[in-house]
């Protein structure tokens, strides 16, 4: 069995870097800037954000839920005090903050071209 570790999610977008102000100014990933692109580090990860223009043959972005990659998520501390901030910046909530069993609170927002991004918390207790 192979080892595997992550390296990256790539996202497209027609706008690199409004999606990557987004993601800093919002979750607060940092930007990197590499000749002829931006990614960004978010929650420890590489998200690599590539461009798409008119007529390149990348299809529109699907309406969430759907058949594969749904969402991806991402652990904070605090569930409510980080929707409160980010709601008041404007952020568009798909399911508000519910615990959803002992000691896991998620809600689900919607970033740039509809993507679907679930904030989590876990309490260690119920471990």
């Amino acid at each position: 069995m192979p080892t595997v570790t992550w390296d990256h999610v790539h996202l497209r977008s027609p706008d690199p870097e409004a999606t990557a102000a987004w993601l800093e100014d919002i979750l607060g990933g940092e930007i990197v800037r590499a000749p002829g692109r931006i990614d960004v580090k978010l929650g420890g990860a590489n998200v690599f954000i590539a461009p798409v223009s008119a007529g390149d043959g990348v299809n529109a972005p699907p309406a969430t839920p759907y058949q594969g990659l749904d969402h991806f998520g991402l652990t904070v501390k605090d569930i409510d005090a980080v929707a409160a901030e980010i709601k008041a910046k404007g952020v568009e909530f798909t399911k508000e903050p519910t615990t959803i069993r002992p000691g896991v609170r998620i809600c689900f927002i919607r970033g740039p071209q509809g993507i679907s991004i679930e904030l989590l918390e876990r309490d260690k207790k119920y471990a």
